[in-house]
């Protein structure tokens, strides 16, 4: 059995594009980070805390953990706490190419694989109004870098440079390269 250590309905619905043998269990970690981690390795030690954590609620079961993260000018941004927050990252990503990295660990009996897969991804220039008009749609809450690819936010997307499923939340081809792999 596969268990996905995530309760994000994106990567579950993701998963299902690989298997439909799987159950969900929400990690529940810390997810600061207290040591000297490369900035762009910060998702895949998320994830592979979460999938430690959830491994050992289910040490019989293959276990994937994945962090998503956006950075852009040499910062990690994560998900806006207010509209206000969602307003100033918009305003910073607008017109610029920001990375996404979505780090996965997968737990196996002792076996563990880690990987990480980045896309780059620009948007528009957008005006005061049009980033207004997103945030009110509700969709930059709950998400890393203030928006949803597969949603509204496609609409400030000028263009992207790797894995769109990765952007969503789940690099889906490489992930289930490396689930045969383990």
């Amino acid at each position: 059995m596969i268990v996905l250590a995530s309760a994000s309905p994106r990567r579950q619905e993701l998963l299902s594009l690989i298997t439909e043998n799987y159950k969900i269990e929400p990690a529940h970690i810390d997810e600061s980070i207290h040591e000297q981690i490369d900035l762009y390795k910060i998702p895949e030690h998320l994830a592979f805390k979460k999938a430690e954590y959830v491994h050992k609620l289910h040490p019989d079961d293959t276990v994937i953990g994945c962090d998503t993260g956006v950075f852009v000018d040499s910062q990690m941004i994560g998900k806006p706490k207010s509209d206000k927050a969602a307003f100033e990252i918009l305003k910073l990503l607008s017109g610029k190419t920001h990375l996404v990295i979505t780090g996965c660990a997968i737990f196996k009996g002792s076996r563990v694989i880690r990987f990480s897969q980045v896309t780059e991804v620009e948007f528009y220039e957008l005006s005061n109004a049009e980033i207004e008009e997103y945030i009110a749609t509700g969709d930059p809450s709950d998400k890393a870098g203030a928006y949803g690819i597969q949603g509204k936010g496609s609409l400030l997307v000028r263009q992207i440079k790797g894995d769109y499923f990765n952007v969503v939340g789940l690099p889906v081809a490489l992930l289930n390269k490396k689930l045969n792999e383990i």
